[in-house]
């Protein structure tokens, strides 16, 4: 095959590329371009903010801003669960060898068919009798409760490279089995950690279930139901929807960038050992 040729599959594979990412992107170009209109409309909408506004926004913080803050607090909550319950029991799967561990690591994948609304449905009473419902803390244990097996089967698939003679070589320098799991194996598991975390973030910033099924009151509202409510309250102004959508997707972006090589190595060294 000639260079010529090469090149020019090159640059047909490049172009095809780049329309696939055009088309789907599309979407949160026109989300953008919505909010920075001054009418709110959507069937009059030209293809280019003529003349921006930002008076969606500002509608926005003012509705939403609230809304905003309790997410962000069930996200983080969310990942600190999530990593403290994982990494052990993902390091315990890893390094221990019994014979019930396939059988634990098959529950754990069968954890992960069964859908959200089953689970939210079957937390529902148990909230209630323990005083969990319309809480934060409610939220927070529930969507770790869809996060821990995820983040035990992505842990345990690197935790299995790390030799067992390190943590041996710690327990022999005097390190007792809680030093040395904290000082050995969690930094030599920072890539897996960080991705953990980050999917257990973008999981519990973007529920919905969860949020309608465990709060009836209306005094903990995340932004996901901020905006499910929002649209019966000003489905004529779009601008301050799209405005609402687009200040939820920044930390979520924000996040995937600043981890991408994290993402990465982690899924990567995972996927080899």
């Amino acid at each position: 095959m000639s260079v010529r040729t090469r090149r020019r599959r090159s640059g047909v594979r490049t172009a095809v590329a780049i329309i696939l990412l055009a088309i789907m992107l599309f979407p949160v170009y026109w989300m953008l371009n919505i909010s920075l209109q001054s009418t709110g409309g959507t069937l009059a909408t030209s293809f280019l903010p003529t003349h921006p506004s930002l008076e969606g926004y500002r509608a926005a913080l003012h509705d939403q801003g609230g809304n905003l803050v309790t997410s962000l607090t069930i996200a983080v909550g969310t990942v600190a669960l999530t990593l403290l319950i994982a990494t052990p029991c993902a390091y315990a799967l890893a390094q221990f060898r019994f014979r019930w561990i396939s059988w634990a690591l098959l529950a754990i994948l069968i954890s992960q068919m069964i859908p959200g609304i089953v689970i939210a449905n079957g937390l529902y009473p148990v909230y209630e009798a323990i005083g969990l419902l319309n809480s934060i803390p409610g939220l927070i244990i529930a969507n770790a409760a869809s996060g821990v097996p995820f983040g035990i089967l992505i842990m345990r698939s690197f935790m299995l490279g790390i030799p067992p003679s390190l943590v041996e070589a710690a327990r022999v320098d005097g390190a007792g089995l809680v030093r040395a799991f904290l000082s050995i194996v969690v930094p030599i598991s920072r890539n897996s950690l960080i991705t953990v975390g980050l999917f257990s973030f973008i999981f519990a910033w973007g529920d919905f279930v969860y949020a309608l099924t465990l709060t009836t009151k209306g005094n903990i509202v995340p932004v996901t139901l901020g905006i499910f409510t929002y649209l019966g309250s000003y489905i004529a102004n779009w601008s301050a929807v799209m405005a609402t959508a687009m200040l939820a997707s920044i930390p979520a972006i924000i996040l995937l960038v600043l981890a991408q090589k994290y993402i990465s190595a982690g899924v990567n060294s995972g996927a080899v050992k």
